[in-house]
């Protein structure tokens, strides 16, 4: 019985024994997840506050800057003719081909000629037989003076023979006048290009009828080399263009819709003499060479049109440049890495330069791209353009107190598991 109570109390001791170290290991893993729930998220949060922001960023500086003016237009051919028949007739011959470059007196085609050479020989018949006329008139006339002066014939007939050579040397003017014009409609009847330039599509086949009232004609030739631009500006810019272009003729670059692409470059040829009052804008006619045929009539293009150049110019990428409630600003990058942002007072965009009244000074490190992530004072990590964040570097280290999630190895809690294991085992021994 003795024996029986004394092993009782064994077994309640180690069981006591046990109940302690299972209370010891349960407080020390709770103060671990303590420790790896909250303060290894606090460094973590304060090493994510402290982490510099990439960035690109550009210096700015002083430096002379063309100024520009940019408006929309369109190309049209700098001149235009619609060949048309200027003489009834049957169409005998086409000698060009759709899209052919033709210079000016080329022969496009051919009307039948024989009805104008005919008008021709008829009219040269008639010169002919009242130049006989008027040789025999004339010859009577002298007869009649000499026989007049003799009192031989009435003065009245020697006038009436006055009237007749005038008669007939009339009808001489109008056999001449005849002959210039069928030689005309002979050579209206060879057709030929006006102008310098490049054939349409053709409007009327060989074997057809045409007639010079016809309102379409044979072929449109227009001249594409040089060609026009014609472009549109606010009524604002008048004033500065007319001032810039009493200096000297003022160059004009022609881009494609895309803003890119260089399709010409040309001159300022005039500017339109009226304002349009419903779009308060103004006409630009510029010229440009065109030998590639970049360019074609009817083509919607960007023009730009140089000013001049604004000198020792304090400059800086247009990106740079920011809005907000108080106005525009920049971020400046100091000498300690930290942005700045400091209001600027813009005097003029030229292209993706941005002209700085006043604001920041020349050497000012201005940032470029990044600045959505920036904040008054944060610090920065300046980068090459175009390249990402650099891995490994300040920003991308990861300091001990992020790496505080992990379960600990051989720390207090480990230790106390140890500890109870030992303890278990002795009391089962007992």
């Amino acid at each position: 019985m003795a024996e029986t109570v004394k092993r009782r109390g064994r077994w309640a001791l180690g069981l006591v024994v046990v109940l302690v170290v299972a209370g010891a290991v349960w407080l020390a893993r709770g103060r671990g997840g303590d420790a790896a729930k909250g303060k290894a998220p606090a460094g973590g949060a304060a090493a994510q506050a402290q982490r510099p922001v990439p960035v690109t960023a550009a210096l700015a500086a002083r430096r002379d800057v063309a100024e520009w003016l940019e408006g929309l237009g369109s190309v049209v051919a700098y001149q235009t003719v619609t060949v048309k028949p200027q003489v009834d007739g049957r169409l005998d011959q086409v000698v060009f081909r759709e899209g052919q470059v033709v210079r000016k007196g080329q022969v496009l085609a051919q009307i039948d000629p024989r009805p104008f050479q005919a008008q021709l020989m008829q009219a040269e018949g008639a010169l002919a037989r009242d130049q006989a006329q008027l040789r025999s008139a004339r010859l009577d006339l002298e007869r009649y003076r000499a026989l007049s002066a003799e009192r031989l014939v009435p003065q009245q007939q020697a006038d009436q023979q006055i009237a007749a050579v005038g008669q007939l040397e009339g009808a001489v003017r109008i056999d001449e006048a005849a002959i210039s014009t069928a030689r005309l409609n002979l050579g209206y009847a060879t057709i030929a290009s006006p102008i310098d330039g490049v054939t349409g599509i053709r409007v009327v086949d060989a074997g057809n009828v045409v007639h010079a009232a016809d309102p379409n004609g044979i072929v449109v030739v227009a001249q594409l080399d040089p060609i026009a631009v014609i472009f549109t500006l606010p009524q604002d810019q008048l004033t500065p263009i007319a001032t810039a272009q009493s200096g000297g003729p003022l160059a004009v670059d022609v881009y494609a819709r895309d803003g890119v692409t260089l399709l010409g470059q040309g001159r300022l040829e005039v500017i339109d003499n009226q304002i349009n009052q419903a779009t308060s804008t103004v006409r630009l006619k510029a010229v440009l060479p065109n030998p590639k045929r970049l360019l074609w009539p009817n083509q919607f293009v960007n023009a730009r049109l140089r000013l001049g150049t604004r000198r020792d110019a304090l400059v800086v990428p247009a990106p740079a440049v920011q809005r907000g409630p108080q106005g525009t600003f920049v971020y400046v990058v100091g000498p300690d890495a930290t942005a700045t942002p400091r209001p600027v007072e813009v005097e003029a965009t030229v292209g993706d330069q941005a002209v700085i009244a006043k604001g920041i000074a020349d050497g000012d490190r201005v940032v470029v791209e990044g600045q959505n992530q920036l904040r008054p004072g944060a610090k920065v990590q300046l980068r090459e353009p175009g390249k990402p964040a650099g891995q490994g570097g300040p920003a991308g280290q990861v300091g001990p107190a992020a790496q505080g999630g992990q379960p600990a190895q051989g720390g207090p809690a480990g230790q106390a598991g140890a500890a109870g294991r030992r303890g278990a085992a002795e009391a089962a021994r007992r």
